[in-house]
């Protein structure tokens, strides 16, 4: 995933703006990213992907999925939860 990719797909949040709200902001809990545009705040799917970020100590050189891999798994995702809900 690029800087530019859309980390929270609910609200658009590129990982860019995320990973720049950790260095400016120095958030305490992983909850004050939803700060952050309301990253994390949608669906949920995000929240593992933030809880990286926020955990790592170079978020900026964390692996995350291919944006297509990303949403298609996202997609997966909003589907469990619709069947379930």
């Amino acid at each position: 995933m690029k800087p530019d990719d859309k980390l929270c797909l609910c609200f658009h949040v590129p990982r860019r703006k995320v990973e720049q709200f950790i260095r400016v902001e120095k958030p305490r809990r992983v909850s004050e990213l939803s700060q952050c545009f309301g990253a994390g705040t949608g669906c949920g799917w995000c929240r593992p992907f933030l809880q990286r970020l926020f955990d790592s100590t170079a978020p900026n050189a964390e692996s995350l999925p291919a944006p297509e891999q990303y949403q298609n798994d996202r997609k997966e995702y909003r589907r469990k939860q619709a069947e379930e809900g």
